[in-house]
């Protein structure tokens, strides 16, 4: 009975550890301000260039999925400004992913990159920071890291 007990409690550990994790990496030569947005919006964060913000995924409980929404201002979130969101939902096995803006394109003239370090994965690419036609939802395993590189 032991040995079974740690079989399940080993297991049940690597499927919690095996979650990977979004990452907004700030490569402008400029501050971005960032707000991790589900049923409940997160405090802001400031994303100073050269550094990144990460958070392992979650499944919201009330909408399912959580957007991590970027703005070129401090309450861009609140007064209108153009947003980049990068949004993510996870089920079991697998995490979806997308880009998109909102009131404008806060990049524009700027190349983004969502880049998943699996390499079975799609990446989602703007040249210029401006969204291409059709749609830009990609799937990964729930185990991947998948980076928005702003300014890439």
């Amino acid at each position: 009975m032991r040995l079974s007990f740690a079989v399940v409690a080993l297991s049940a550990a690597t499927a919690v550890t095996a979650v990977g994790k979004a990452t907004v990496k700030n490569s402008c030569g400029f501050p971005v301000y960032l707000w991790s947005v589900g049923s409940q919006v997160s405090d802001k964060g400031a994303i100073q260039p050269g550094k990144s913000y990460s958070e392992v995924y979650e499944r919201d409980p009330v909408t399912g999925g959580r957007s991590l929404k970027i703005t070129t201002v401090k309450d861009g979130l609140y007064n209108g400004a153009p947003q980049t969101n990068f949004a993510y939902t996870l089920d079991p096995s697998q995490v979806w992913y997308d880009l998109s803006d909102v009131f404008g394109d806060a990049f524009a003239g700027h190349k983004l990159a969502v880049v998943p370090n699996n390499a079975n994965c799609q990446s989602i690419v703007w040249p210029n920071g401006v969204p291409p036609a059709g749609s830009q939802v990609k799937v990964c395993t729930s185990s991947a890291d998948v980076t928005l590189t702003l300014c890439a």
